[in-house]
C-alpha cells in the first residue's frame, strides 16, 4: 500500500501489497464493507506475479467473506503493458469459487471502455445471470456517491483527474463536488449513532446498553448452539429498520461500529496493531495491559459483550463459531483509526487481539471491576 505505515516487510503478501492495488475502502450506504482495486496501480506485468495478486485478492477477501461486501473496480490505467491475460482473468474467476461470488452483493466498474465491453461478451457465457446483475457500470466518480461513503474511497489521484478531463470533454466544465449528507441530531431514545454517556444518562445511568442487554439475553436463551450464529449478517435493510425501530424507542429498550468513536477507543489502536510483534507467551498480558487502559463504561461494556463472546465459542462444537470465527466478525466493530478506514494490514493483528479476548476472557478480565456493572 504505497506509503502506508501499516504495511509492514513481513507481510505474507508484501511484493504485492506494497503497490496499493487492492484496499480497504469503509462502507457503503448499505453497512458493507467495500474493497477497492485500481488498475492504475498495477505496474508493468514483468514486474508483478499475477498468480500471487489473485492469492492476495483472495487471503483479503478470507477477512470479509462471511459477510456481504461490495468491490469498486477502477478501470482507468489498465493498459496492455500491464494487463492480465485472458487465460489469468477465467483462472481467477473460476478460482472465485461459490463463498466470495454468493457475499458479494455489488460490483461497481468506473469509467469502463470498450475493452470491459469486449470483455464482457467473451466472459458472458461463464457468468450467471445472479452474477451479471450484481455489476453497475458509473460513467463518472460523482455517480459513487450515490452507492457508498465517498469521503472514505481514498481514490487513486490518477483516476479524480481521470474524471475531470472527462467531464471537461463531455460537458466542458469540471465534475460537481460529492456531498456528504450532515449528521441528524439525535433522538432522545436512540441507541446507535451516539456515544456510550449518551446512552448511559437516557438509560438511568445503566452501564449497558439497553439494545446490548436485550439482544445478548435473547440470544443467550434461544441461539447458543445455533450454527454459524453471526457469521451471515442479515440483510442491511433489516439491520437498518431494526435500528429505526430501536431509535424510536418502538422496540422495548451487536452493533458496536454505529458508535462515534469504537468501544476500544482510538487510543489503544496503534497498541492493537503491534500486538502481532510481541512474543506469542506474552500476548495476553500485553492484551491485558491495554485493556486496563480503557475508562470504565467502555471496559464494562466490552467486558459484558466479550463475556458473552467467551459463551458462543464455547458451545462452538454446536454453533461452529470459535474464538477466531467470532473475532472475524466482532474485530472491525470494535476498533478502527480516527482518521481514513482500517487498513488491509490491520486486520491481522485486530483479528488475533479479539480472538485472544474472547478465548482467554477469565484471565484478561479478572482483576478490574467496575461499579455498576452487570454481567451477561
Amino acid at each position: 500500500l504505497a506509503g502506508d505505515p501499516e504495511l509492514n516487510i513481513n507481510h505474507p503478501y508484501y511484493d504485492v501489497a506494497r503497490h496499493g492495488i487492492i484496499q480497504l475502502a469503509g462502507e457503503d450506504n448499505s453497512g458493507r464493507k467495500v474493497i477497492t482495486f485500481s488498475c492504475c496501480r498495477m505496474p508493468p506485468s514483468y514486474q508483478l506475479n499475477h498468480t500471487r495478486l489473485l492469492e492476495y485478492l483472495k487471503y483479503t477477501l478470507d477477512q470479509y467473506v462471511e459477510n456481504d461486501y461490495t468491490v469498486v473496480y477502477f478501470h482507468y490505467g489498465l493498459k496492455s503493458l500491464n494487463k492480465p491475460s485472458l487465460k489469468w482473468l477465467q483462472t481467477a474467476y473460476k478460482e472465485f469459487d461459490r463463498k466470495y461470488k454468493k457475499n458479494l452483493k455489488a460490483l461497481y466498474v468506473v469509467h469502463p471502455t470498450n475493452f470491459i465491453k469486449i470483455l464482457w461478451n467473451i466472459f458472458k457465457p461463464l457468468i450467471s445471470h445472479k452474477f451479471g446483475k450484481k455489476i453497475t457500470y458509473l460513467n463518472y466518480l460523482a455517480d459513487l456517491g450515490q452507492h457508498l461513503k465517498y469521503d472514505q474511497l481514498n481514490i487513486p489521484q490518477e483516476v479524480i483527474r481521470h474524471d475531470e478531463n472527462l467531464w471537461r470533454k463531455q460537458k466542458g466544465k469540471l465534475p460537481p463536488v460529492v456531498k456528504v449528507p450532515p449528521p441528524r441530531p439525535p433522538l432522545p431514545t436512540q441507541q446507535f449513532g451516539v456515544s456510550l454517556q449518551y446512552i448511559k444518562d437516557k438509560n438511568k445511568g445503566e452501564l449497558i446498553p439497553p439494545v446490548m442487554k436485550e439482544t445478548v439475553s435473547y440470544l443467550k436463551s434461544k441461539g447458543l448452539q445455533v450454527e454459524g450464529l453471526f457469521r451471515r449478517s442479515a440483510s442491511i435493510q433489516t439491520i437498518k429498520d431494526v435500528q429505526k425501530l430501536f431509535n424510536q424507542g418502538k422496540l422495548s429498550p451487536h452493533h458496536c461500529q454505529e458508535l462515534p468513536e469504537p468501544l476500544l477507543t482510538f487510543d489503544c489502536y496503534d497498541h492493537i496493531l503491534e500486538i502481532t510483534s510481541v512474543e506469542s507467551c506474552l500476548r495476553v498480558t500485553r492484551c491485558k495491559e491495554i485493556i486496563q487502559g480503557l475508562p470504565e463504561h467502555n471496559y464494562a461494556v466490552l467486558k459484558y459483550l466479550i463475556c458473552f463472546l467467551h459463551m458462543v465459542s464455547q458451545e462452538s462444537i454446536y454453533n461452529r463459531m470459535t474464538a477466531s470465527s467470532l473475532a472475524c466478525v466482532f474485530g472491525l466493530n470494535l476498533i478502527w483509526p480516527q482518521k481514513g478506514t482500517t487498513s488491509l494490514n490491520a486486520l491481522v493483528p485486530v483479528n488475533l487481539f479479539t480472538e485472544l479476548l474472547i478465548d482467554f476472557y477469565t484471565n484478561i478480565f479478572n482483576s478490574r471491576t467496575v461499579p455498576g456493572e452487570i454481567l451477561p
